[in-house]
C-alpha cells in the first residue's frame, strides 16, 4: 500500500487525484490532505479517505474544521506553516496541487524527504526551478510533471536522447477569448475570462488561460524542467485540445501526445508511473473528430508569451518576480481594479523597475530571496497606476 498526501486536495486537480485513489482503495493509504476555504468538501473527504490530518490554508478557518471533523480521529491544524510541516511526514508519493507560489515550500519540503512528487504547481519552477531541480537531486526525489503539457512531453520523451531533441511545441486552448476581438478583450469582466471552452479548472488558471500567462509559466517551466534552451520553446493556439504538446527531435519526426481534455491522463500517469494503468478517460473516436486545427499564437493578443522569453533570457530571480507579478495582477483583476489587458502591463513595468534597479541578477538562488523577490514584486503591482 502506497502512502500518500495531496496539496490543494479541494481543488480540480486534487479532487481529479482523489477520484482516482477511490477507484483502487486498497492500494493507498491517504496522509495528509490540504485545502481553502471549501471546508465542508476537505472535512467529507477526509473522512472519506481516512487520513491522518486535514489542514485548511486558511486560519481564520480551524474552527470549523475542527468541529467538522469532531469524533472522526482525523487531526486538523490550519496555516501556512501548518501545510510546510505537514509535507515533511514521510510519503511515497505526494500531489503539489496547491495554486500560485504557496505550493513552493510545500513542494520542496517534499522533494527534502525523497519522495516522488507530481508536480502540478507551475510555480514552483518558475519562481526557483534551479533550486528545485538540484534539492531533488540532492535528496534523490523523482518529479512528474502533472500539467497536461508537460506530462505530455515527459511521455514523448520516454526513452529518447534528450540532445536528439530540437524543439518542443506547447499546445494552447486560447482560453475564453480565442476569438474575441482586443477590443473586447479590453472590456472583460472576471466572469467572462472565467468560462473555458474545453478544460474544467478552477477560476485562476482559467483566467490565466485567457491570458496566455498559463501558457507563458508552462514556457518557462518546460525549460527548467527539461532542460531546454528558449529557443527550443513554441507555443502555437490548438483550439480543440487533443493535442497537448508534440517534441520535435533532429531527424524532423514530431511526437505528439494525444488524448482527451481530461486531467485525470496526465495526474494518473503520475500517480501510477512508472507504470501505466486503465484511466476512466474518453476514448478518442478520430473519424467523429475529423479535424484539428492550430493558429499562431499572436503576440499582440497574448504579451506574456513576449514577457516569458525575456524572463528565460534574464534569469535569476526573474522568474520569481513574474510570477508574483501575475499573481497580485490577477488579483487586482479579480477585484475589478485593473483592466483585463493590463494585467500584461502590469508584469512588465514590474519586470522592467526590478531589473533595473538590479534585482533580477542571481547565479545561486536561495529561497529566503525567492520569497523577498516574491514580495517586492507584489507590492510594486500594488503601486502600479498604468
Amino acid at each position: 500500500m502506497r502512502k500518500v498526501s495531496i496539496f490543494g486536495a479541494t481543488g480540480s486537480v486534487g479532487q481529479s487525484t482523489l477520484d482516482l485513489i477511490a477507484r483502487a482503495p486498497g492500494d493507498y493509504a491517504v496522509e495528509v490532505l490540504t485545502g481553502g476555504r471549501n471546508i465542508a468538501q476537505l472535512a467529507d473527504d477526509a473522512v472519506k479517505f481516512h487520513a491522518k490530518l486535514a489542514i485548511t490554508c486558511e486560519d481564520d478557518l480551524l474552527p470549523d474544521l475542527r468541529a467538522a471533523l469532531a469524533g472522526t480521529g482525523v487531526d486538523v491544524a490550519a496555516g501556512a506553516a501548518a501545510i510546510a510541516e505537514a509535507a515533511t511526514r514521510p510519503v511515497d508519493w505526494a500531489m503539489s496541487a496547491i495554486v500560485g507560489v504557496a505550493g513552493l515550500v510545500p513542494g520542496l519540503n517534499i522533494i527534502g524527504q525523497g519522495a516522488t512528487l507530481g508536480l502540478a504547481n507551475k510555480e514552483t519552477l518558475v519562481a526557483a526551478g534551479p533550486l528545485v531541480v538540484a534539492r531533488a537531486a540532492a535528496h534523490h526525489a523523482t518529479i512528474i510533471p502533472v500539467d497536461s503539457e508537460h506530462s505530455a512531453i515527459f511521455q514523448a520523451l520516454h526513452g529518447e536522447d534528450l540532445a536528439a531533441v530540437e524543439r518542443v511545441i506547447i499546445t494552447a486552448s486560447g482560453g475564453a477569448f480565442r476569438d474575441a476581438t482586443l477590443a473586447e478583450m479590453a472590456q472583460a469582466t472576471p466572469e467572462q475570462a472565467a468560462t473555458h471552452p474545453n478544460w474544467a479548472m478552477g477560476q485562476r488558471i482559467t483566467i490565466d488561460s485567457a491570458s496566455m500567462f498559463n501558457k507563458a509559466l508552462e514556457m518557462i517551466e518546460a525549460r527548467e524542467f527539461f532542460g531546454l534552451s528558449p529557443d527550443q520553446i513554441e507555443v502555437v493556439v490548438h483550439p480543440e485540445s487533443l493535442i497537448h504538446a508534440l517534441v520535435g527531435f533532429q531527424d524532423g519526426a514530431l511526437m505528439a501526445h494525444v488524448g482527451p481534455p481530461d486531467m485525470r491522463h496526465a495526474i494518473g500517469y503520475a500517480l501510477h508511473w512508472p507504470a501505466r494503468k486503465t484511466l476512466p478517460v474518453e476514448r478518442l473516436d478520430l473519424v467523429k473528430i475529423g479535424q484539428m486545427t492550430f493558429r499562431a499564437a499572436d503576440p499582440d493578443r497574448y504579451p506574456a508569451l513576449r514577457l516569458a522569453r525575456q524572463v528565460m533570457a534574464q534569469g535569476g530571480y526573474a522568474g520569481a518576480v513574474f510570477n508574483a507579478a501575475k499573481e497580485r495582477a490577477l488579483d487586482r483583476f479579480l477585484n475589478r481594479d485593473l483592466a483585463f489587458l493590463d494585467m500584461a502591463a502590469a508584469v512588465e513595468h514590474v519586470l522592467d523597475q526590478m531589473d533595473r534597479a538590479g534585482l533580477l541578477a542571481g547565479d545561486s538562488l536561495s529561497l529566503d530571496q525567492v520569497l523577498a523577490m516574491d514580495a517586492e514584486a507584489r507590492a510594486r503591482v500594488d503601486g502600479y497606476k498604468g
